[in-house]
């Protein structure tokens, strides 16, 4: 019998089983694949996502102010009014407030405006009394100041051609002979925008009446038309704007009342003619804040050279620099401080920029726009107290 000497049988080997760790887990395999490369996004740096991010929302906000603009220059007449009728309201407010804890609130409004039509009107009849009663000794001081100028230019340092002031005067009335007819169509065009004003200015007092009578009323309407759960946010921002906006319009008003006095003493000392004009002026110029000012003292200096001569003109000229720092420094902080909160660089950046896109206009309504809107969005952004 053959025995089979062939060795065991062998059995195929397992395959390698992972390494278990202590405590019967086993460690996972790790796959020996490449990594797949990041996709195209992921590459752009983060700080140019971000800037990406700015520029897009940026220009969607340029836009949006552009359209605004636009949409609002053509209802000029109407915003000038909703403008002026706040202007109005934020000065007779507290007068009407107070009137009214003795009188009928509709009693206190009336009477406010009854001494705000009677303030105006004295104001403005006071000043043509005074222009036609100096009207005469004007001419003959201006006529005398022309000539003074003449001869300050004829000699040191300027030597001009004797003559070249009398010419230029002439000039003026063969040129203003010459385009008479012209020059009539502008006043017609310019009696139209007075009609314009004045209409503007009844849509105004208008709506300031029933601001004044019923603006808190009006108020919680337009709140109720708002979602339960913005109403008090909204409340607040609505709030902290209106105090804004009263706020610089009074504050304004006292700066320019300031000026128009200082302006007033400074012109009587050195005799400058037509004070009360020139003054009344300076306050209505005052209310365009950092430009308004000098450009009626300019006119005042004007004044000064042709009835006092050279040297009371620069007199004039350095109250100018006088009462720009007394304004800039001690009224604007005093005054305006507490309720216009924005650096002058973005004063000055908003006047001229308001004056670029909708001329002596813009530039009134720009600083108080700029600070509204800038207390609104930091009552929106702040916490709620």
């Amino acid at each position: 019998m053959g025995v089979n000497r062939a060795g065991p049988e062998r059995r195929p080997r397992a395959a390698a089983r992972p390494a278990s760790r202590p405590g019967g887990r086993r460690t996972p395999h790790r796959s020996t694949r490449p990594a797949r490369p990041a996709p195209p996004a992921e590459r752009v740096p983060s700080g140019l996502r971000t800037a990406a991010g700015y520029a897009w929302r940026l220009l969607l906000l340029g836009v949006t102010g552009y359209l605004s603009v636009m949409v609002l220059g053509q209802l000029q007449l109407p915003v000038i009014a909703l403008f002026l009728a706040l202007v109005i309201t934020s000065v007779l407010r507290p007068f009407v407030d107070l009137t009214a804890r003795s009188l009928p609130r509709p009693l206190a409004v009336l009477l406010a405006f009854l001494c705000s039509v009677a303030l105006v009107a004295g104001v403005l009849a006071l000043v043509g009394t005074t222009v036609a009663g100096e009207w005469s000794r004007l001419g003959d001081e201006l006529r005398g100041g022309l000539g003074r100028i003449d001869r300050w230019l004829t000699g040191a340092p300027f030597r001009l051609r004797p003559g070249t002031v009398t010419d230029l005067r002439s000039k003026i009335g063969e040129f203003l002979s010459a385009h008479r007819s012209a020059l009539l169509s502008t006043a017609l065009s310019g009696a139209g925008a007075v009609v314009e004003f004045l209409t503007g200015l009844a849509l105004a007092v208008f709506c300031s009446v029933f601001f004044l009578h019923s603006g808190d009323r009006m108020w919680c309407w337009v709140q109720r038309q708002l979602p339960a759960r913005v109403r008090p946010v909204w409340d607040r921002a609505g709030r902290a704007a209106w105090r804004t906006f009263a706020g610089y319009t009074r504050g304004v008003l006292i700066v320019a009342a300031t000026n128009a006095a200082l302006v007033a003493i400074a012109l009587a000392v050195l005799r400058v003619p037509l004070v009360l004009p020139l003054t009344v002026l300076e306050f209505v110029a005052a209310l365009v804040p950092l430009i308004g000012s000098p450009i009626a003292l300019a006119v005042a200096a004007l004044v000064a050279l042709a009835a006092r001569g050279p040297v009371i003109a620069l007199l004039v000229l350095a109250l100018i620099v006088v009462i720009g720092q007394i304004e800039g420094h001690l009224l604007h902080p005093l005054v305006l401080g507490w309720s216009v909160r924005i650096h002058p660089v973005v004063v000055a950046l908003s006047v001229i920029g308001g004056a670029v896109l909708a001329g002596v206009l813009g530039a009134v309504v720009a600083v108080p726009v700029v600070s509204v809107a800038w207390a609104v969005l930091g009552e929106l952004r702040g916490p709620e107290p």
